[in-house]
């Protein structure tokens, strides 16, 4: 059976408050098991940390995702050695490079793409600004020459990289949806086209968010309809500190993120349930309604 599992990102835990308060490694483990989540975006650069984390989600029963930010195809092999050691569902890589051409991205690829095959581990490239998905249009050429390469989707980046113009253009859902066809887990965020993270719960965002949810539940039911039966789907929760978070002239956030995170979960979970519900009855929506 397909199993569905979100997770909470470490890294969107920190706090960076002006008064400098930050939850302990300890603190931060403990509530994301006691809010319900299956699991963590984890870190695998530093082997000591990533074995701490491990050791304390698989002593309650949670899973993880490996992330890493290689700059050179050799810099995945300690990744590799870690999971190899502690586990993971898969590993998660932001390609830090920034090539011009497209030819310049196929060594990368596929020296990646190897290793992990090599090992038997699963690989899902993230979409993200800075990185070699950077651009849209870029990763579309991507997919074009390496067909079969899977994806992490973080689509807030390309909403806000691109200026996705309000109402969304059919021409801008065509683009996404090739996206969605072609990415194995999600990163939770919403954007505009002006900000990469919407406070969720506000009014005026509300159109954003329900174009998000739209688009993570066919992200969802393409998933369904290509996986086999015992794949794992993970959608991580990503709401980032500052300056990924909106913060006001005092520098304090405008909302509180760590509830937020917790309404995103429900949210996907929402989703999750509802497209399996219509998958079971032949059905194939468009759009569905969340509830924060």
């Amino acid at each position: 059976m397909q199993t569905f599992r979100v997770y909470q990102s470490l890294w969107a835990m920190e706090c960076r408050r002006p008064d400098g308060h930050e939850w302990s490694l300890e603190q931060k483990l403990a509530m994301i098991r006691d809010a319900g989540f299956d699991g963590a975006g984890v870190r695998f650069a530093d082997f000591q940390y990533a074995r701490t984390v491990t050791d304390f989600l698989r002593e309650n029963g949670m899973t993880w995702q490996a992330q890493c930010y290689p700059r050179t195809v050799d810099e995945l092999k300690p990744i590799i050695e870690h999971v190899q050691a502690l586990g993971a569902d898969h590993i998660n890589l932001q390609a830090d490079v920034r090539p011009y051409t497209l030819a310049e991205c196929i060594p990368y690829v596929e020296g990646w793409s190897r290793l992990a095959a090599d090992a038997g581990i699963a690989l899902h490239i993230e979409t993200h600004r800075d990185r070699m998905t950077t651009d849209l249009l870029f990763t579309l050429q991507l997919l074009d020459r390496f067909p079969a390469l899977r994806l992490t989707a973080d689509l807030s980046h390309y909403v806000v990289g691109r200026e996705f113009a309000w109402p969304i253009s059919a021409e801008n859902h065509a683009l996404i949806k090739r996206i969605l066809d072609q990415s194995w887990g999600f990163h939770g965020r919403v954007a505009s086209r002006e900000q990469i993270q919407l406070q969720l719960g506000f009014a005026q965002h509300r159109p954003w968010v329900e174009l998000f949810m739209q688009w993570w539940r066919e992200g969802f039911e393409g998933w369904r309809r290509r996986a086999p039966d015992d794949e794992v789907l993970t959608f991580l929760c990503e709401l980032g500190p500052p300056e990924y978070a909106m913060t006001g002239a005092d520098g304090y956030e405008l909302s509180d993120r760590w509830n937020e995170a917790q309404a995103l979960m429900r949210m996907a979970r929402g989703l999750w349930n509802t497209t399996e519900l219509d998958i079971e009855a032949g059905l194939d929506k468009e759009q569905a309604p969340g509830n924060i």
